[in-house]
């Protein structure tokens, strides 16, 4: 089959600016969720679980409706999704902000803000990275993407806790909202003018596409180890501030804010060189062991925060680290899914892949309430944690990154 990038619609230049911009408001937003965690649940006298499930219902729609969205895009153009999700994003924070009963609160931030993120974050621009950038420097234009989602991620944790404490969770959320509004404008920056023509490369229908994917034992494989990325990410995301807080008991120094505000951000500010280095790297050498080295290497940094006795520098380092493995794992993941099958269904296939990646998600974010819940200790999930890094290791190892050959040309 031919990896020849159709005809370009969009400049490279401007597909980076603005869909950087786009996952920069999406990803950056979210990141800072879980810093709304005690705050939210203190105040309306919930458990953690209840908050925990609104993020692990986010991350499950999130997941298992971006094929539809991603199928939705590759035919209709994804400019006019990406519009619909900045609606939904800032109606979603709108809507946790003035909720004070569990059903509406989850509601906005699970199903609201879940949808959006279908429309705003890295299958949806990847996409539009497909069909508009040459084939020789796709990976590394995906790293770059990340990378901007990175940034925003380091730069949002910040901006949230200081609105946290100006103003309050309430209006905070209200603020926010405003922000995710910034999505609907950038969208249109994003319009491929000639999508019509790029739609009509190939003559493989999407159900075939969807067949083709779901027989592939390397696709399987990438499947598989996206879900851990997801469980890590997410379960870090939502409750490393609470598990900080909760030790402040036996080490004082990492109770204050400033420290789990501090390692967050660490691990956005981290995550642009990780995801920088993914895209270069991924062009030269294998993904897969690339893919292998992030998840083992998490592990490793999983194993030695548990073990080195708690210190602000310490939850630092972890950070560092943890950062540069962080979102790493996207711009290869992709860049396999697009190498194997092309690019006319890259934003759903990439979807169909994030859909492991997001059931992950809710595992990581929904059992680290749970089981805190239940017995007042995270270990058990960093212990989960840890092995299933173990096994992403493993089934990446295998996967083929050759070009499929086709009868039917795509």
């Amino acid at each position: 089959m031919s990896n020849a990038t159709p005809k370009p619609g969009l400049s490279m230049k401007q597909v980076l600016i603005f869909g950087g911009l786009m996952v920069t408001l999406s990803m950056g937003i979210r990141h800072g969720f879980g810093l709304f965690n005690l705050p939210i649940t203190l105040a309306n006298g919930w458990g953690r679980e209840t908050f925990a499930l609104t993020i692990a219902l986010q991350n499950l729609i999130w997941g298992a409706v971006q094929p539809v969205t991603g199928a939705l895009a590759d035919r209709y153009g994804a400019f006019k999704i990406m519009i619909a999700g900045g609606i939904l994003y800032a109606l979603g924070l709108a809507g946790m902000a003035i909720s004070n009963d569990v059903m509406n609160f989850t509601l906005a931030g699970g199903l609201l803000i879940g949808l959006a993120q279908t429309a705003t974050t890295y299958s949806m621009v990847y996409g539009i990275l497909g069909r508009n950038v040459p084939a020789d420097k796709r990976v590394w234009a995906m790293g770059i993407a990340a990378a901007a989602g990175s940034f925003g991620q380091f730069l949002m944790i910040p901006v949230e806790q200081g609105l946290l404490s100006a103003f309050g969770a309430q209006d905070a959320l209200l603020l926010l909202g405003l922000m995710a509004s910034l999505m609907i404008p950038t969208a249109f920056m994003l319009r491929e003018k000639n999508f019509a023509y790029q739609h009509q490369l190939g003559d493989q229908t999407i159900k075939e596409a969807l067949k083709e994917a779901i027989r592939n034992p390397s696709f399987r494989l990438l499947t598989l180890g996206y879900f851990v990325c997801g469980f890590q990410v997410v379960f870090i995301a939502v409750h490393l501030a609470p598990y900080l807080k909760d030790l402040s008991s036996v080490f004082p120094a990492v109770g204050a804010p400033a420290v789990a505000t501090t390692a967050l951000a660490l691990i956005g500010l981290f995550n642009i060189f990780g995801t920088y280095c993914a895209g270069i790297y991924g062009q030269r050498f294998p993904k897969r062991y690339l893919l292998s080295g992030i998840y083992l290497g998490r592990s490793i940094a999983i194993t030695g925060f548990l073990l080195i006795p708690l210190s602000p520098w310490s939850t630092y380092i972890f950070a560092s680290i943890m950062g540069f493995l962080w979102l790493s794992t996207i711009p290869l993941t992709n860049g396999i899914v697009a190498q194997i099958f092309g690019v006319k269904y890259l934003t759903m296939l990439s979807g169909l892949v994030f859909f492991s990646h997001q059931l992950g998600s809710f595992c990581g974010a929904f059992f680290g309430g749970y089981l805190f819940d239940r017995t007042g200790s995270y270990l058990i999930v960093w212990e989960i944690a840890i092995a299933l890094g173990v096994f992403a290791f493993l089934v990446n190892l295998p996967v083929k990154e050759r070009a499929l050959v086709r009868t039917i040309h795509a």
